[in-house]
Protein backbone atom coordinates (compact mmCIF):
# COMPACT_ATOMS: atom_id res chain seq x y z
CA UNK A 1 0.00 0.00 0.00
CA UNK A 2 1.35 3.43 -0.96
CA UNK A 3 1.53 6.16 1.64
CA UNK A 4 -0.60 9.26 1.00
CA UNK A 5 1.16 11.96 -0.96
CA UNK A 6 1.35 15.16 1.04
CA UNK A 7 4.86 16.16 -0.11
CA UNK A 8 6.45 16.00 -3.55
CA UNK A 9 9.40 17.28 -5.52
CA UNK A 10 8.43 19.90 -8.07
CA UNK A 11 10.83 18.56 -10.59
CA UNK A 12 11.30 21.55 -12.86
CA UNK A 13 14.79 20.29 -13.55
CA UNK A 14 13.67 16.72 -14.21
CA UNK A 15 15.86 16.13 -17.26
CA UNK A 16 19.25 17.01 -15.84
CA UNK A 17 19.67 17.48 -12.12
CA UNK A 18 23.22 18.80 -12.65
CA UNK A 19 22.23 21.86 -14.69
CA UNK A 20 18.59 22.61 -13.83
CA UNK A 21 17.17 25.42 -11.68
CA UNK A 22 17.78 23.63 -8.36
CA UNK A 23 21.41 22.97 -9.31
CA UNK A 24 21.77 26.66 -10.19
CA UNK A 25 20.26 27.66 -6.83
CA UNK A 26 22.70 25.34 -5.05
CA UNK A 27 25.65 26.90 -6.87
CA UNK A 28 24.40 30.38 -5.95
CA UNK A 29 24.14 29.37 -2.26
CA UNK A 30 27.12 27.02 -1.98
CA UNK A 31 28.29 28.94 1.11
CA UNK A 32 25.31 27.38 2.98
CA UNK A 33 27.33 24.15 2.99
CA UNK A 34 30.50 25.64 4.52
CA UNK A 35 31.41 23.59 7.57
CA UNK A 36 29.32 20.66 6.30
CA UNK A 37 31.53 19.26 3.51
CA UNK A 38 32.87 15.82 4.32
CA UNK A 39 30.74 15.44 7.46
CA UNK A 40 30.53 11.74 8.38
CA UNK A 41 26.78 12.11 9.09
CA UNK A 42 24.48 13.08 6.18
CA UNK A 43 22.07 15.09 8.34
CA UNK A 44 23.48 18.62 8.04
CA UNK A 45 23.88 18.24 4.27
CA UNK A 46 20.29 16.99 3.87
CA UNK A 47 18.97 19.84 6.05
CA UNK A 48 20.86 22.45 4.02
CA UNK A 49 19.60 20.91 0.76
CA UNK A 50 16.03 21.06 2.16
CA UNK A 51 16.37 24.65 3.38
CA UNK A 52 17.52 25.79 -0.07
CA UNK A 53 14.71 23.89 -1.84
CA UNK A 54 11.92 25.49 0.21
CA UNK A 55 10.61 29.04 0.71
CA UNK A 56 11.77 31.64 1.41
CA UNK A 57 15.05 30.75 -0.37
CA UNK A 58 13.35 29.01 -3.31
CA UNK A 59 10.12 30.76 -4.22
CA UNK A 60 8.25 28.86 -5.39
CA UNK A 61 9.90 25.97 -3.62
CA UNK A 62 11.24 22.89 -5.31
CA UNK A 63 9.54 20.90 -2.56
CA UNK A 64 5.77 21.22 -2.64
CA UNK A 65 3.28 20.14 -0.04
CA UNK A 66 -0.41 19.67 0.64
CA UNK A 67 -2.48 22.81 1.15
CA UNK A 68 -2.80 22.04 4.87
CA UNK A 69 0.95 22.09 5.42
CA UNK A 70 2.07 25.58 6.43
CA UNK A 71 5.77 24.89 6.91
CA UNK A 72 8.36 22.14 7.19
CA UNK A 73 11.80 22.48 8.75
CA UNK A 74 14.41 19.75 8.80
CA UNK A 75 17.03 20.05 11.55
CA UNK A 76 19.79 18.10 13.19
CA UNK A 77 18.75 17.06 16.68
CA UNK A 78 21.28 18.60 19.07
CA UNK A 79 20.83 15.75 21.55
CA UNK A 80 22.05 12.89 19.37
CA UNK A 81 22.67 14.26 15.86
CA UNK A 82 19.63 12.54 14.38
CA UNK A 83 17.33 14.14 11.81
CA UNK A 84 14.07 15.78 12.88
CA UNK A 85 11.29 17.35 10.86
CA UNK A 86 9.04 20.03 12.31
CA UNK A 87 5.77 20.35 10.40
CA UNK A 88 2.94 22.85 10.96
CA UNK A 89 -0.43 21.55 9.71
CA UNK A 90 -3.70 23.49 9.48
CA UNK A 91 -6.27 21.68 11.60
CA UNK A 92 -9.92 21.97 12.40
CA UNK A 93 -11.22 23.29 15.70
CA UNK A 94 -10.65 20.87 18.59
CA UNK A 95 -13.76 19.07 19.82
CA UNK A 96 -13.85 21.17 22.99
CA UNK A 97 -14.44 24.28 20.85
CA UNK A 98 -16.54 22.77 18.08
CA UNK A 99 -19.14 20.84 20.11
CA UNK A 100 -20.32 23.88 22.05
CA UNK A 101 -20.52 27.44 20.82
CA UNK A 102 -21.09 29.03 24.23
CA UNK A 103 -17.60 30.53 24.09
CA UNK A 104 -18.40 31.94 20.65
CA UNK A 105 -20.79 34.60 22.09
CA UNK A 106 -21.68 36.12 18.73
CA UNK A 107 -18.22 37.63 18.40
CA UNK A 108 -18.01 36.55 14.77
CA UNK A 109 -15.08 34.20 15.21
CA UNK A 110 -13.52 33.09 11.94
CA UNK A 111 -11.19 30.22 11.17
CA UNK A 112 -8.45 29.99 8.55
CA UNK A 113 -9.07 32.25 5.56
CA UNK A 114 -8.67 30.51 2.21
CA UNK A 115 -7.73 31.95 -1.16
CA UNK A 116 -8.13 29.61 -4.12
CA UNK A 117 -8.17 26.67 -1.70
CA UNK A 118 -4.96 27.68 0.09
CA UNK A 119 -4.96 28.50 3.79
CA UNK A 120 -3.55 31.99 4.35
CA UNK A 121 -2.86 34.41 7.19
CA UNK A 122 -5.75 36.81 7.75
CA UNK A 123 -5.20 40.33 6.46
CA UNK A 124 -4.23 42.97 9.02
CA UNK A 125 -7.41 44.89 8.19
CA UNK A 126 -9.51 41.83 9.04
CA UNK A 127 -7.66 41.11 12.29
CA UNK A 128 -8.29 44.72 13.35
CA UNK A 129 -12.05 44.06 13.49
CA UNK A 130 -12.70 40.28 13.46
CA UNK A 131 -11.44 37.62 15.91
CA UNK A 132 -9.70 34.63 14.32
CA UNK A 133 -8.97 31.22 15.74
CA UNK A 134 -6.58 29.25 13.54
CA UNK A 135 -5.83 25.76 14.89
CA UNK A 136 -2.47 24.29 13.96
CA UNK A 137 -1.01 20.87 14.65
CA UNK A 138 2.70 20.99 15.33
CA UNK A 139 4.21 17.67 14.31
CA UNK A 140 7.76 16.84 15.37
CA UNK A 141 9.02 13.58 13.92
CA UNK A 142 12.39 11.84 13.70
CA UNK A 143 13.26 10.89 10.12
CA UNK A 144 15.37 7.82 9.36
CA UNK A 145 18.79 8.59 7.92
CA UNK A 146 19.55 5.16 6.43
CA UNK A 147 18.95 6.09 2.78
CA UNK A 148 20.41 9.59 2.85
CA UNK A 149 23.40 9.97 0.54
CA UNK A 150 26.84 10.57 2.07
CA UNK A 151 27.87 14.19 2.43
CA UNK A 152 30.12 15.24 -0.46
CA UNK A 153 33.66 16.40 0.31
CA UNK A 154 33.00 19.61 -1.63
CA UNK A 155 30.91 21.12 -4.41
CA UNK A 156 31.93 18.56 -7.02
CA UNK A 157 30.11 17.64 -10.24
CA UNK A 158 27.70 15.34 -8.39
CA UNK A 159 26.85 17.92 -5.70
CA UNK A 160 23.41 18.84 -7.13
CA UNK A 161 22.57 15.19 -7.80
CA UNK A 162 23.47 14.27 -4.22
CA UNK A 163 21.34 17.14 -2.85
CA UNK A 164 18.41 16.08 -5.02
CA UNK A 165 18.78 12.49 -3.80
CA UNK A 166 18.62 13.77 -0.19
CA UNK A 167 15.42 15.68 -1.02
CA UNK A 168 13.82 12.57 -2.51
CA UNK A 169 14.59 10.60 0.65
CA UNK A 170 13.21 13.36 2.89
CA UNK A 171 10.03 13.66 0.80
CA UNK A 172 9.53 9.88 0.90
CA UNK A 173 9.93 9.73 4.69
CA UNK A 174 7.69 12.76 5.29
CA UNK A 175 5.00 11.12 3.15
CA UNK A 176 5.36 7.90 5.10
CA UNK A 177 5.26 9.48 8.57
CA UNK A 178 3.39 12.78 8.27
CA UNK A 179 1.39 12.22 5.09
CA UNK A 180 -1.28 10.06 6.79
CA UNK A 181 -1.81 12.80 9.43
CA UNK A 182 -2.29 15.49 6.77
CA UNK A 183 -4.62 13.32 4.68
CA UNK A 184 -6.70 12.34 7.75
CA UNK A 185 -7.09 15.96 8.89
CA UNK A 186 -8.18 16.89 5.36
CA UNK A 187 -10.70 14.01 5.23
CA UNK A 188 -12.16 14.83 8.66
CA UNK A 189 -12.65 18.54 7.97
CA UNK A 190 -16.08 19.16 6.39
CA UNK A 191 -16.23 21.66 3.52
CA UNK A 192 -17.14 25.18 4.60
Amino acid sequence: MNAPTAFWLDDRDHADSATGPYAELLRDHVAEFDGIWGDFAPVAFACAAWRLATPPVADPGFIRWHRRVLSVRCERNTWDGSLNAHVAVVSRLPAALSTSKTWWRDNGWRQWPEIFGQFVEPAEADVAKIPFIRPVLLVDVPLPMDDLPPTPDGPDQRFAETARHALLVLVRELNRLVGPVVIQVEADDPPR
